[in-house]
């Protein structure tokens, strides 16, 4: 298996099932990706997500400000799931990434990068950016007859951020924890 070249597949002469893959410029690809979000990151958190008028109240709300509200309003345990859920796990998962693809040519720490690749990938699936968005945009559709409800500039921002993590782990190869900086520089 290790000599497979990046793009292509080992398969099961049996079933057919693929055994092994190893992808093509996963550092490149992996490395764009989550320097793009990291740089989305911040003005995801930081501009409003929702504006809304309701009979001439005006509010924004911004990811940041829902967390603040959540803890004012004595919803801690909420509160506590939103920001991990919203501003820390994304966070992690994205210096995670970028970590591994920056230490990818180095034979050190193999180990301490493979906990941390399998870290990143039980975290996945609590990084629930995606529901969020999901959330909000329902909001926008079903608060339309009651109130306007327009998207702000952070969800254009926050939509990137949860595209752009999706597609920084699905192109990394965890294989490349493993191989030689001559094999990384090879397929790099």
């Amino acid at each position: 298996m290790d000599g497979l070249q990046p793009g292509t597949s080992a398969a099961c002469p049996r079933c057919g099932s693929r055994v092994a893959q190893r992808k093509a410029n996963s550092l490149h690809r992996t490395a764009a990706l989550s320097l793009a979000a990291l740089v989305l990151y911040i003005p995801a958190n930081i501009y409003p997500i929702l504006r809304m008028d309701y009979y001439g109240a005006y509010s924004e709300s911004t990811v940041w400000y829902c967390c603040i509200r959540f803890f004012h309003d004595v919803l801690w345990f909420v509160d506590v799931i939103f920001f991990l859920a919203s501003i820390v796990i994304p966070l992690v998962k994205l210096l995670g990434l970028f970590l591994l693809v920056a230490t990818a040519r180095s034979t050190r720490w193999q180990r301490e990068r493979t906990r941390l690749y399998k870290f990143i990938d039980v975290i996945g699936p609590w990084a629930m950016l995606d529901v969020f968005l999901l959330a909000v945009l329902v909001a926008i559709v079903k608060l339309e007859q009651m109130a306007t409800v327009l998207p702000g500039p952070g969800l254009v921002a926050f939509t990137a951020v949860v595209v752009l993590t999706i597609l920084a782990s699905m192109s990394f190869d965890p294989r490349l924890i493993w191989d030689s900086p001559e094999q990384v520089e090879a397929r790099a």
